[in-house]
Order: C-alpha cells, then sequence, then structure tokens
C-alpha cells in the first residue's frame, strides 16, 4: 500500500537522527524510499522534501514560519469547520445546524426538529433525505479538509514537524466521523490534496487502519517536543498558543506536547471500542495501547472550542431558543425522568418545562405553561411556522440558555474517556482500572457547563451524588399533550447504582446510558453507540419509512447516504464508492463496523 507523503514526511528526517526520539522501527511505516516516494508525488513538484529542513537554526525555523503564514491562517478555520465554523468564521448558527441538528442530532434522538419548513428545504420527518440537509455533516468536512490538507502538503511544514503531527491528528478527527456517518470517502485522494475527479472511495476498515497508524507515528513525534534545542520549543510553542484552539494548554499556562498526546490516544481508544464488533482482538489491542500510553485523565486536559474564551455564543442557543428549530427529543425526556437525573432537578434544572400552554387536538384538555418537562416523538410530522402561536410543538422543551451560554463545544470530554474504559474493563481489558471506579467518574464529571467555574456546576455537584446511588429506575410513561401520538412507557428500566453483580450486558446499558447523557449535544457519537450497541433504549423513530424506503416500523437508520449528487461524484460512486462502502448507498445499509451481532 501506499504510503501518505504525510506520514512519510512526519518520519523521514528521523532516520538521520534529527529526533530519534520520535521514530520506533518497530512502527508500521518505514523511512525507505522518502525521496523517492515524494518526488513521485504532484504536490511536491518533484522536489524531495526533508524532515528537519530549515529548522536545524533559528533562522532556517524563522524563514519557515514567514512561508506559513498564510496556509496557518487558513488552517485556522479548519478547526473551526469541526464544530460549525465556515468561511474563517468562529462556530456558527447556520453550518452547526447543517453538520448537527437537522440530522445526526435527530438519528440519536436528543432532539427533533418542531416545524418542517426552512428557507432552504423541508423537513418532513427525521429521517426524510433533504438534498439540502443530508450533506450538512460532509459540507462542514470539506471546509475542515480545504483548511488543513495544504497545510499538511507545504513543504515548510516538515520544519515543525510537531505541528504537522497536531494538524494530521485534527484532520483524522474529522475524518473518523465522516467515516462513521457515510462509512466510506475519498479519504486517501483527499489527505493527498488531489483537486481533480476521479476520486476513488476507500472504506471505513481501511480509513480506521490508516489513521491507527498515523496516530502511532504522532504520539511518537509529539513526545520528542522535549528534547528539542529551547529555542525551537519557545518559538514553536508560541506557534501553538496562538494557532490550536481545541487545547487548552493557553488557558492553563502549560507548555509541551502531552495534552495532544492524550487526545490522540483517546481517539485511538474511541475507535477501538467502535471497531469491537468487526475486529474484536485488533480493538483490545488498539484500546490497551491507547490507555498504556497515555489517556485524558482530568477536565483540565479535555479538547473543545470555548466560546466563552474565544468570544463567541454556543450555536445551539440561537438554534433552539431564538430560531426554534429543535426541541428536546421525546425519548431524551423519557430517559431523563426514569433516571430522575440531575439535568431535571433542582432549582434550576438545565431542561426546562413547556414554554407555553399546549392544548390536545383530540381531547381539548390544556397543559398549561411551565408544568412539566415534555419531548416530541422522533420523526413526527412537524408543524409549520416558528411561532407558538400558529405551530404548538414550539412550547415543548428546551435547555436553559444561560447555561447552554457557557458550554464549550467538546471534542473529547474525560467523561467519554472513563465510559470507554469502563467498557473495556467490563469485556476484560486492561483500561489500567475498574469498571466501577471509571463509570462513577465518568458520571461525576458529565455535566456539560463550564469546568473552571464552580457555580456553573454546583447544583449538578449536590444532586449527582444521590443519582449515584439510585438502584432502579422511576417508573415513566410518555404523554403527547397534543394527543398526536399515543402514550409510551419508558424504555429506560436499568437504575444508576453499579452492581457488580449485574451481567455484563445490564452493565454496558448502564455504561452507554450515562455516556449518552454526558455526551449531549454531541450527536455523532451518540449515534454510532446506538448502532453498534442499541443502547441506550429509545423509542421507535415514526414514520421510517419516509427515508429512502429501506426502513420500516422500528427501524433505526444505519448511515447517511452519500452527500454528492454531481455526475461526477455519481461516477465515482458507482466506480468505487460502493465496494469500498460494502453494500448500497441505502440508509439500512451498515458501516464497516456496525455488525448485527451480540454484544457480548
Amino acid at each position: 500500500m501506499k504510503q501518505h507523503k504525510i506520514i512519510t514526511l512526519l518520519v523521514a528526517g528521523l532516520a538521520a537522527g534529527t529526533l530519534t526520539s520520535c521514530l520506533d522501527f518497530d512502527h508500521p511505516f518505514d523511512t525507505l524510499n522518502i525521496n523517492q516516494e515524494i518526488a513521485d508525488d504532484s504536490v511536491y513538484h518533484g522536489q524531495p522534501a526533508q524532515f528537519g529542513l530549515g529548522a536545524a537554526t533559528e533562522a532556517g525555523l524563522d524563514s519557515a514560519l514567514l512561508r506559513l503564514n498564510t496556509p496557518l491562517k487558513q488552517a485556522k478555520a479548519g478547526q473551526y469547520a469541526m464544530r460549525g465554523g465556515k468561511n474563517g468564521d468562529y462556530p456558527g448558527e447556520h453550518a452547526y445546524q447543517r453538520q448537527f441538528s437537522l440530522g445526526p442530532d435527530n438519528y440519536a434522538q436528543y432532539t427533533t426538529v418542531p416545524h418542517y419548513d426552512f428557507m432552504y428545504g423541508t423537513l418532513q420527518s427525521s429521517y426524510d433525505i433533504s438534498v439540502e440537509f443530508n450533506p450538512g455533516p460532509n459540507s462542514s468536512y470539506l471546509i475542515v479538509k480545504n483548511a488543513m490538507v495544504p497545510l499538511l502538503n507545504h513543504p515548510a511544514i516538515d520544519s515543525i514537524p510537531e505541528l504537522k503531527a497536531i494538524y494530521l491528528l485534527m484532520f483524522d478527527y474529522s475524518s473518523v466521523e465522516i467515516a462513521d456517518i457515510h462509512g466510506a470517502f475519498p479519504y486517501d485522494d483527499f489527505l493527498d490534496n488531489k483537486q481533480t475527479a476521479p476520486f476513488t472511495y476507500n472504506g471505513a476498515e481501511h480509513i480506521y487502519k490508516t489513521i491507527i497508524g498515523h496516530i502511532d507515528a504522532i504520539t511518537d513525534c509529539l513526545r520528542g517536543f522535549d528534547a528539542r534545542p529551547d529555542w525551537y520549543k519557545q518559538k514553536v510553542q508560541a506557534l501553538m498558543n496562538s494557532n490550536l484552539e481545541p487545547s487548552k494548554d493557553k488557558y492553563m499556562g502549560r507548555t509541551g506536547t502531552d495534552s495532544w498526546v492524550r487526545f490522540a490516544n483517546s481517539l485511538k481508544l474511541r475507535m477501538a471500542m467502535h471497531c469491537v464488533k468487526a475486529e474484536p482482538a485488533l480493538a483490545r489491542q488498539w484500546a490497551e495501547e491507547a490507555v498504556a500510553d497515555g489517556v485524558i485523565e482530568n477536565t483540565d486536559q479535555e479538547f473543545a472550542l470555548m466560546g466563552f474564551q474565544l468570544g463567541f455564543g454556543h450555536p445551539l442557543n440561537m438554534i433552539w431558543i431564538s430560531w426554534g428549530d429543535a426541541r428536546l427529543s421525546a425519548s431524551f425526556e423519557s430517559l431523563l425522568l426514569s433516571l430522575d437525573h440531575p439535568y431535571t432537578k433542582g432549582e434550576y434544572p438545565f431542561f426546562k418545562k413547556n414554554g407555553g400552554a399546549i392544548v390536545n387536538t383530540k381531547t381539548g384538555e390544556v397543559l398549561e405553561a411551565d408544568t412539566r418537562i415534555v419531548g416530541l416523538r422522533e420523526g413526527i410530522h412537524p408543524g409549520m411556522g416558528q411561532s407558538a402561536a400558529t405551530n404548538p410543538m414550539l412550547n415543548f422543551s428546551v435547555f436553559d440558555a444561560d447555561y447552554m451560554a457557557q458550554a464549550p463545544l467538546y471534542l473529547m470530554k474525560l467523561s467519554e474517556v472513563d465510559f470507554l474504559r469502563a467498557e473495556g474493563a467490563i469485556r476484560g481489558w486492561n483500561m489500567g482500572g475498574a469498571a466501577k471506579d471509571f463509570y462513577e467518574r465518568g458520571i461525576r464529571n458529565a455535566y456539560l457547563f463550564e469546568r473552571s467555574e464552580a457555580y456553573f456546576h454546583e447544583e449538578y455537584d449536590m444532586l449527582v451524588e444521590d443519582y449515584l446511588q439510585r438502584t432502579e429506575a422511576v417508573p415513566y410513561t410518555w404523554h403527547d399533550p397534543l394527543g398526536m401520538v399515543a402514550d409510551e412507557p419508558s424504555r429506560t428500566t436499568i437504575g444508576v447504582a453499579w452492581d457488580e453483580a449485574d451481567s455484563p450486558e445490564v452493565k454496558l446499558e448502564k455504561i452507554i446510558t450515562q455516556k449518552y447523557i454526558a455526551g449531549f449535544p454531541y450527536s455523532f457519537e451518540a449515534w454510532t453507540d446506538l448502532r453498534r450497541t442499541g443502547y441506550p433504549k429509545l423509542f421507535p423513530v415514526l414514520n421510517a419509512d419516509e427515508g429512502d424506503g429501506t426502513l420500516r416500523d422500528g427501524d433505526l437508520i444505519r448511515r447517511c447516504v452519500f452527500p454528492d449528487t454531481d455526475d461526477a461524484s455519481v461516477a465515482d460512486i458507482e466506480r468505487s464508492g460502493l465496494d469500498a462502502l460494502g453494500g448500497e448507498d441505502y440508509q439500512a445499509t451498515r458501516v464497516w463496523w456496525d455488525k448485527d451481532t451480540p454484544n457480548f
């Protein structure tokens, strides 16, 4: 298999001794024929590039930085696009909505769209395929790709291998997301900065295994940063502080690359758990390697775009509160209330009761304003318009905007890493601790709110200890105040408290249920867990047959269909996309790691 020049150049100069601590010669990437490999690549126009070229002296590093000034500015835009940024701006409502709120947020059943009419399309039910909305996640990914790949392919970046490693890590993080959503895309061609069709699609298995190899090389490289000369470390640290947004390093006054190593290994752990059914032995190997090398261990090491530091508001406040384009789903309502979750309790609960009176269309019964937390059934035919006066679905529950204003846009939370480790532990893997301890720490740190100010999570902290002791679910039945849908008893029957006597299946359900709550509103991971484990137990989606026709009542959407409909893209899909996917381009087609087999 041909090596990508990106990873080749990351390790190339190590053979010459520039940074020997970065290279493990048991690593799957070797350093043979490096110059020939690069010379064969048109991006470099036949000019071989050496790792460390120009960076052996301070003047050489300064020269490289001048050449990278514009590519670095462009690449920063890619970081914002990971969570709804476009045109180089901070994350904003329009791109975030298309990336998350009109698709995966509903597939994970965090939210339901309460009206069907939009300025740029319609959404008749949750699984309805809109040519406007379906490409949303891919559109954001292409912004990431277009911003970062030119930097990764710029010869001057080889003078700063740590920065190259970090940008490759962020690009690969987003690539895993899009592989999970669509099942295949032209990853190799995108990374090689190919500009014109035809593009060859790669399947999720190929993408995963390639990225795992990258992560191993990236962490090797980043661990060598401390051995660099002081002049190099000072200038590169300043460069990282001014260009890299998701790390908390600059806010915490930390130096070095340890946080990025932990982020890389935490991504590796996430990927390992995704493919636990597809390749269980390999999944265990990856997971144990990640934990042994160091994953996120405290909230200071979490990765997120922090709007309160950067100066932008959380896009969901506009989408939910101002626009009325999303409401709490009935499944999420039922789950939270069945568990008596802290988000629904206390003086200032995170989720709010109905914002206005709701009249039952059949009986005339009125649910007065501010009576109960109430969500919309997923897949219901929404109303028309964004005014509660004409569309009563707008009176269903939302979150507290003040809390959400302080919520980071997470890439990796401590709680997710802990729940991943808890799952690995119940599978008998060496996760560096006991499942119970990871599970309970995951719950204690699950809150969405800003971490450094206790004011925002002190009520959660007070309520969570009792929550951890809940041994049984609260009997709960969801009731539609509009009278459009029949009552549904909660599917959540487990408690919260950890019990070593529980079966592995019950322990898994508890772990994934709490991980689901902790992950809100990051729907990509929640939808992945729902597909691979069947947890948490949620209501079936209504009108599932209104998608592409391959789903029936009770079916869960397994993937988003390919988003590109232009002639060249359709030809590429026919030529290589379907083979890479391993099936037809349908919502019911499972991606590589999504196996219809038992969890244990």
